[in-house]
């Protein structure tokens, strides 16, 4: 299950920072993002260990300025992002020991589309002439995400 469609992916990324990309793409963003979201999750669980917590609280995640002015961009763009094929994807992951509570949960396709719109802005601001993403540029902006999320 996608967190985005063929169409719809392609509309977003062209919306967001003016990117041609194809179907192809959907793959290596997906991963991308779920690997982002995962680390996340994984700090937001030591928070919520460190503050005797069973469950991962929103205020757990390290959400930074930048990611959540994204996320508020997101939403102005009035995209819509299912929860279900999120946690179906991050089920691959080793479990936590920690659960979502379940206002985490409905928090997770704002930082997906926070997220995405990043890695699409991020795309234009390393590369300004860039049209069409390519399989290096996807390692690169994978490089720069893990240096800074």
């Amino acid at each position: 299950m996608q967190m985005f469609g063929g169409k719809r992916f392609e509309r977003f990324f062209r919306a967001a920072a003016g990117l041609d990309v194809d179907k192809n793409d959907i793959q290596r963003f997906q991963d991308l993002i779920l690997h982002k979201l995962h680390d996340m999750i994984l700090l937001a669980e030591a928070t919520a260990e460190a503050n005797d917590r069973d469950l991962i609280y929103p205020q757990d995640l390290p959400i930074t300025k930048g990611l959540q002015e994204n996320m508020h961009a997101f939403r102005r763009m009035d995209e819509d992002i299912e929860l279900a094929p999120i946690l179906e994807q991050l089920a691959v992951y080793p479990p936590l020991t920690r659960g979502l509570s379940v206002d985490a949960e409905r928090r997770l396709p704002m930082v997906v589309g926070g997220l995405g719109l990043a890695v699409a802005r991020t795309f234009v601001t390393i590369d300004p002439q860039l049209t069409n993403p390519q399989t290096s540029d996807w390692e690169r902006i994978g490089r720069v995400f893990d240096l800074l999320l």
